[in-house]
This record gives C-alpha cells, structure tokens and sequence, in this order.
C-alpha cells in the first residue's frame, strides 16, 4: 500500500505533461471550451503575424462558432526539451476538420505547426506558435 501511495504522488516527467497538455487542449477545442483550450497559453503568446493571447482566443472562439463540431487529428508529436527540461519546441502537422456535425464535414485544413512551450509554475505553456499549409509556408 506505501509503494502504492509513493508511486502516485510521483510527478510525472516534463515530456509527459507537456504532452498531456496538449491532449487537454485538443480536447477543450474539440468539446468546444476555449476556456479549457487557453488555459494553457502563456499571457506572453506569440502567434503568426503578431496574434497575441487575445487574437488567438477570438481566432478559437470565431472556429467554435463557425462550427458546431470540429475535430482535431494530430500526426506524430515531435518534441525537442531543452537541457534545463523548462522550455520545449513541439512540431506537428494537424488536419481540423469542421462542420454542423453531420456525416461529412463542411471543411477541412492541414496545417504544420511549430509551437514554443516554457514551464511557468508548474504548468507547461505555449508562448509562441506558427502554423501554415502543409508545404507552404508558415506565418
């Protein structure tokens, strides 16, 4: 029971919850809480083109409103922590799809994003990102 009880207090690694991070915010996107997806943005984001925390907040709310379902289908996450294991750089490209959440979507998107990610207090949290069609260029 003690090793038990030792094992669960355990924090896990930096990688894992930088990883289950970003599950908890796909997730918030795809149950349409954007509160639950902004959690996780630094107050200091960074985002194409100057979108700041604020911009990026309306640009999730604006997708919600557009659409009543959306889904997020990442391909594999790459993650590059720093030696100190305080900062990451994450890649991935990720199809959203959106629409009235019926049987066929109404639209969808590839992207590739590159995302900065800093440990604040405990919390991992995105502080820069670009994205951009796949093969294109990102902002």
């Amino acid at each position: 029971m003690i090793v038990l009880s030792v094992a669960s207090c355990k924090r896990a690694p930096p990688e894992q919850r930088l990883r289950d991070t970003i599950a908890a915010m796909q997730k918030g996107v795809e149950s349409g809480s954007p509160a639950d997806f902004m959690e996780a943005v630094s107050p200091e984001f960074v985002g194409n083109e100057g979108v700041d925390r604020a911009g990026l907040e309306r640009l999730v709310k604006a997708q919600l409103l557009l659409n009543s379902k959306v889904s997020v289908q990442t391909g594999p996450i790459a993650i590059e922590m720093a030696a100190d294991n305080k900062t990451a750089t994450v890649r991935f490209s990720a199809l959203l799809v959106g629409g009235t959440g019926g049987l066929l979507p109404v639209r969808g998107d590839m992207q590739e994003i590159q995302t900065g990610w800093r440990d604040e207090d405990g919390q991992w949290r995105v502080y820069s990102a670009s994205w951009g069609p796949v093969g294109g260029e990102r902002g």
